[in-house]
């Protein structure tokens, strides 16, 4: 149950990221993702107190549910800080494996998990599935969606990238890093969230995490108008990924928390999918690779 519940959880996140991205095409991504905050803010609210034997909020709940909004809102602004300064195909993988290897590491040396063999050959599958499946197009996508190009040095012949886009893709590289470690805290976090006022605890990470993604916006300055063709999408990320993090919340009761944190990492191959099918968009070799690991990843689960 815990693995359906998990892989449920990776289509909701999946599909969050998809409709978030439609939106993005016509406004800033941080903006978009403000705005889909808040709106899952408005579904966990709503949701809490009608939820079957919904209890109090404690002060654990507190806490995880603080922590894991604080992960969700530095994961989001440190992505965006480091997708203007690098390349996709370098920028997502590094924040998606980042996510899953710290809450791995954490469940199997501090939390004393112990994964079957298969769902340990499941985890080492699921790492190339998500590095491969979320390498894009190698460009670096400036603030404003412009390439960044290297400039050459005048009177020397140049060997490779110029110094400031080296600097500029190591500093991409640690923010990417810094946004897994932030997804990676959301991850754990509501892992460990206690069983008693969970769904309150949840909406006191969706509050939090709007707080934190508003810094976002005022830092990169980016516009706070929401184009009203985006609303639908953004309104429907908002309720997926709330959606998604249930799913996730009773999939780390269920299962250890590094499979269910795996399977529900898995995520990025829906939108992949999405954009073969609904948008005729093409996989690249790496990307088809990629979902091979992914499928693989799956099976070896079932059969755990």
């Amino acid at each position: 149950m815990g693995e359906l519940l998990a892989l449920s959880s990776a289509v909701s996140f999946g599909l969050t990221h998809f409709v978030a991205g439609l939106a993005a095409r016509r406004t800033a991504g941080v903006t978009v993702a403000f705005y889909a905050q808040v709106c899952g803010t408005a579904v966990s609210v709503t949701a809490a107190p009608a939820a079957p034997g919904a209890g109090a909020l404690t002060a654990a709940g507190l806490g995880w549910g603080a922590v894991s909004g604080v992960g969700t809102g530095v994961g989001v602004a440190f992505l965006y800080r480091a997708l203007a300064k690098g390349a996709m195909s370098v920028v997502v993988p590094v924040s998606d494996v980042t996510a899953v290897a710290v809450p791995v590491v954490i469940g199997i040396s501090l939390l004393g998990e112990r994964p079957a063999a298969a769902a340990l050959a499941c985890i080492a599958a699921a790492f190339p599935a998500l590095w491969l499946v979320s390498r894009g197009p190698d460009r670096a996508a400036g603030a404003a969606g412009r390439e960044v190009h290297a400039l050459p040095v005048p009177g020397r012949e140049e060997r490779g990238p110029a110094p400031a886009a080296r600097r500029a893709r190591g500093s991409a590289s640690v923010d990417a890093l810094i946004a897994g470690a932030g997804f990676a805290a959301h991850f754990v976090a509501i892992a460990r969230m206690p069983a008693e006022g969970d769904l309150w605890a949840i909406t006191v990470s969706r509050v939090v995490s709007v707080a934190v993604v508003a810094l976002a916006v005022l830092g990169d300055r980016a516009p706070w108008g929401l184009p009203r063709r985006c609303a639908p999408h953004v309104a429907a990320a908002g309720a997926l990924g709330t959606l998604a993090t249930v799913l996730y919340l009773y999939a780390a009761r269920a299962e250890l928390m590094a499979v269910a944190t795996v399977l529900a990492a898995l995520y990025p191959a829906i939108p992949v999918l999405l954009a073969l099918l609904v948008l005729r968009e093409r996989l690249t070799l790496l990307q088809s690779a990629g979902l091979v690991c992914a499928g693989a990843a799956i099976g070896l689960i079932a059969v755990a």
